[in-house]
């Protein structure tokens, strides 16, 4: 196996700790709170329970941020930063704000995503065609299901949906 020279080390370093800076720089450090481990949704943004792990608050604070955004198909795919976002471009952005995800993932690549099963704080569903997670109570999704609405956008939604047909899967400890 090769070893990188000191000076390629640095560079690497340098590299990789730019791109992650840039990413990072998209999600807020901080947002709204409520006591409590149970997140909950006032006027459409959704507060983040203080008990929270500081990932999962950061996914919500991030979700946070698309609640205005339009719905387009293959949004937030191609960058984190986009004008529109889709169900896996929603999913992945919340994932990236917590820094579970370098990059956006498909319905179809999140159906892998982590570890099988729901998790404590976040449990994305996956199939292939669509993707929502539940962060710490709340539904993340880009369809109103069970809702006269046929307005689709990403946004939190206090309704349950069944996960007939989906793939549930966590990050590792959340």
């Amino acid at each position: 196996m090769k070893c990188l020279s000191r000076g390629g080390a640095i560079l690497a370093f340098l590299f990789l700790g730019t791109a992650t800076s840039v990413v990072a720089d998209l999600f807020p450090l901080r947002g709204p709170t409520v006591p409590g481990s149970k997140a909950q949704l006032r006027h459409g943004v959704a507060c983040a329970p203080e008990q929270a792990p500081v990932a999962v608050k950061r996914a919500i604070w991030a979700a946070n941020q698309l609640r205005s955004k339009p719905y387009r198909y293959g949004g937030g795919h191609a960058s984190f930063s986009d004008n529109g976002y889709d169900c896996s471009g929603t999913v992945s952005y919340a994932l990236a704000g917590a820094g579970l995800l370098r990059s956006p993932m498909s319905s179809n690549e999140l159906t892998r995503f982590g570890s099988n099963g729901c998790g404590k704080w976040i449990t994305v569903y996956a199939r292939n065609g669509h993707a929502y997670a539940v962060i710490a109570g709340l539904r993340l999704d880009t369809t109103a299901w069970n809702s006269w609405s046929n307005r689709e956008a990403p946004r939190w939604q206090s309704t349950f949906r069944p996960p007939r047909g989906f793939e549930p899967r966590h990050p590792v400890g959340l």
